[in-house]
């Protein structure tokens, strides 16, 4: 896929005698009456089809692939020391998505708008001092970040052929999160990590949702295991938990069926059922300055984030929600990144956590992120050895239909941020996985315009964090402690290519000895995505409460836990 210049597309137009494209730009300035400092960020126009503000936002500029129908294309520039009342321009040198340029974008009607997102100064532990989006539980969603700035919506028309100069004034701060109310069921928590805070040079916290059992006020006696589910940041129920019915359109209610699971008030049925495990279900939250979790992994990017949650918020929830301290009780779960985070947990400290239900992993084994060999290819963007240049894909549909080129998905990274700040899943990858920078920001794993992979960083990433790798190297030290740990689950045709990781650690694993690892993989077929489960949350808890029984030391008692 070519990518044309300014320069580029005047020459294209006058050889092919076509009008040249005009002159075309977006005025952002910011409100003096709405904020008072010099801001250092980014500053994004969304150039939409329709006037719906929130809906514009969630799904402009988010962690998802392009959906038919769905998305708005937007355009993005870095600004430094922008002071109220000032322009930051958003022309022809603005990155976009999914038109690269803005002479690319369709004449026609459009409601645009503007957003500033306002970075934070942080002076690292490290002694690099970086710029990035401080998170305010916002779970890196700078599109409704409390403090960026919004425009209101103009109803322009764009035609990039003659050009145009449209301003836009950002007046709006986006006012703080409104945090769920607890209940009877669902407790909330928040705590200052001293290890990140000191990293960072920034007061950090990690926080947690749970959800207690039945009975759990009424037996003041009872310890619990605990079921720690790993993901993306949510201040939801851990499971999707809810005490009422909600209604579905067919859609969803398809779509929830495909991947196996209940709604949930049917797991709220199963959860006070008299025969049902008393375990206390647990999410972590966890954001970075790079995306809305850590990866659950020690980081040179990130800071200690693995330390904080094991030594900091773990003995908190113990000693505060009366859940057992025991390896043997504290299980794991988690889909997609928070598969990785599951088993990376579980690898890494495998007398911590008695067992890993891993669903739909991101990649496990370096050998194939999407379908690149990262240690062996010369290029992200295309597959070598055909005598052509055939694109690689980074998503596709579960019938085989690519979706999304890695050439595309860089792209989006560079229009999102600069220097690995676009919050987007590549660079939290780099982020969480790789070295840092001279200049203190992630070092890129490939060239987000030539595709060209750095094979240094690639080799830092195998020994630092592919659990393939590190199951094979260190097998005969962890395994005793990991076998009857691992179970893995995902689709034969996973959106992101993922199960081909997943096959590549299955054979690792299958050829381990003295101990065996005695787990399973099972794969969903025929053309299974991602999100695709062989069991709902109520087995699965089941399954978890029996992995307790069986792991429980000589003398443990697993009956106080199973009150009716």
């Amino acid at each position: 896929m070519l990518t044309f210049t300014w320069i580029g597309l005047v020459a294209a137009a006058l050889i092919a005698g076509e009008p040249m494209p005009g002159n075309s730009r977006f005025r952002v300035t910011v409100d003096p009456d709405s904020y008072k400092e010099p801001i250092t960020g980014r500053v994004y126009v969304v150039v939409a089809k329709d006037p719906e503000v929130s809906d514009r936002l969630r799904r402009s500029l988010g962690h998802q692939p392009p959906t038919p129908g769905k998305g708005s294309p937007f355009f993005g520039q870095d600004v430094v020391d922008l002071k109220p009342g000032e322009v930051a321009l958003i022309d022809v040198s603005a990155v976009g998505y999914p038109f690269e340029s803005l002479h690319e974008l369709p004449a026609g009607e459009y409601y645009v708008q503007a957003i500033v997102n306002v970075y934070t100064r942080f002076e690292r532990e490290d002694g690099h001092v970086i710029w990035a989006h401080r998170d305010q539980w916002d779970g890196q969603h700078f599109n409704w970040a409390p403090g960026n700035l919004l425009s209101a919506i103009r109803k322009v028309n764009l035609d990039p052929i003659s050009g145009f100069d449209v301003t836009l004034n950002a007046t709006e701060v986006i006012p703080p999160i409104e945090m769920p109310a607890d209940s009877g069921w669902v407790r909330r928590v928040k705590i200052r990590s001293d290890l990140l805070s000191k990293f960072w040079g920034q007061p950090i916290d990690i926080g947690a949702t749970l959800l207690l059992p039945a009975g759990y006020d009424d037996h003041p006696d009872v310890e619990y295991p605990t079921i720690y589910i790993q993901g993306h940041f949510s201040l939801e129920p851990p499971f999707g938990f809810s005490t009422k019915a909600i209604p579905e359109t067919e859609s969803t209610r398809q779509a929830r069926l495909l991947r196996g699971l209940e709604t949930g008030f049917e797991l709220f049925q199963r959860w006070e059922a008299p025969d049902f495990p008393r375990m206390v279900a647990v999410t972590f939250q966890h954001p970075t300055p790079f995306f809305d979790d850590s990866y659950a992994v020690n980081s040179v990017n990130n800071g200690p984030y693995a330390d904080a949650l094991i030594t900091e918020l773990i003995p908190y929830l113990e000693e505060q929600f009366r859940l057992i301290p025991e390896g043997y009780a504290r299980l794991l779960t988690g889909g997609s990144t928070g598969g990785y985070e599951s088993l990376s947990l579980q690898v890494n400290y495998p007398q911590v956590f008695g067992g890993a239900w891993v669903f739909y992993p991101d990649p496990v084994d370096f050998r194939r992120v999407f379908t690149i060999n990262i240690y062996k290819e010369q290029n992200a963007f295309y597959a070598s050895g055909f005598g052509f240049r055939p694109l690689r894909y980074a998503h596709r549909l579960p019938d085989g239909q690519p979706v999304q080129s890695v050439r595309q998905l860089s792209q989006l990274a560079r229009a999102l941020g600069s220097r690995g700040r676009s919050g987007d899943y590549l660079e939290a990858w780099e982020a969480a996985f790789g070295p840092v920078s001279d200049d203190g920001y992630p070092r890129p794993l490939w060239d987000k315009e030539t595709g060209a992979i750095d094979h240094e960083v690639a080799l830092y990433w195998r020994d630092h964090y592919d659990l393939s790798h590190r199951l094979k190297q260190k097998w005969t030290e962890i395994g005793h402690d990991l076998s009857g740990k691992i179970r893995i689950y995902c689709g034969d045709m996973d959106n992101y290519y993922f199960n081909l990781s997943v096959s590549q650690l299955e054979e690792v694993l299958e050829a381990t000895r003295d101990p065996y690892y005695s787990g399973e993989f099972v794969y969903g077929r025929p053309e299974k995505g991602h999100g695709w489960r062989p069991m709902n949350y109520g087995e699965l808890i089941h399954r978890m409460a029996n992995q307790v029984r069986r792991n429980a030391p000589p003398g443990a008692d697993v009956t106080m836990w199973r009150y009716r």
